[in-house]
């Protein structure tokens, strides 16, 4: 989780940057799982693009487990809902 932490550093220090702005953007899109404009990303330089992509690596990873979190829960509560032998 790396790159959200730097990428949250990056937005709280230069707010007004239009790179900011972008990575926000994209941090907001994936919370909120509305669009974001590709071509927005494309604007970012070399490293701002880079930090953007592992952003992307580390949502979904993120998604990843908390979906494994949920269903784990949901079995638990299912074997909880039969009454033991």
């Amino acid at each position: 989780m790396r790159a959200i932490h730097e990428a949250r550093r990056f937005i709280e220090e230069t707010p007004h940057e239009e790179s900011a702005q972008i990575l926000a953007r994209l941090v907001l899109a994936l919370e909120t799982e509305v669009q974001v404009a590709i071509s927005d990303i494309y604007k970012l330089n070399r490293k701002h693009f880079e930090l953007a992509l592992t952003i992307l690596q580390e949502w979904r990873l993120a998604r990843y487990y908390a979906g494994k979190a949920r269903l784990f829960d949901g079995a638990v509560q299912a074997t909880e809902l039969v009454p033991k032998e």
